[in-house]
């Protein structure tokens, strides 16, 4: 496996890009149209950092079902199946990727969302 991206939420794109683009010195790469505002930044060997705009789920509620709106790890997979079975057999959640992407989202036992991208 290899890590994919990094997904952390902002609650202000404008000061998030001051940060990374000026202070880290990154550079904005294009991003889909998506139900939400962001920005994504190109890391090497194709990794990316995606800043999402949505509300810190973690101030005064439990985290969102769905790990895709959650901060999260993704790490591409060569047998999405195979892993969907063992997470299957040992009775872990999961949820599909809303984009349609052969793609899902899990929790480790502490809680952080793991992306697993086939």
């Amino acid at each position: 496996m290899k890590i994919v991206h990094i997904g952390l939420l902002v609650q202000d794109l404008k000061s998030a890009a001051q940060f990374y683009e000026h202070i880290l010195g990154l550079q904005r790469i294009d991003r889909p149209e998506l139900a939400f505002d962001g920005l994504w930044y190109g890391l090497e060997n194709a990794q990316q950092i995606h800043l999402m705009l949505l509300p810190d789920p973690y101030q005064g509620c439990d985290k969102p079902e769905h790990g895709g709106r959650d901060h999260h790890v993704a790490m591409q997979v060569d047998d999405l199946a195979l892993i969907t079975a063992r997470l299957d057999a040992a009775a872990i959640q999961y949820s599909m990727s809303k984009s349609g992407r052969a793609a899902l989202f899990c929790r480790d036992p502490d809680g952080n969302t793991i992306e697993l991208i086939a």
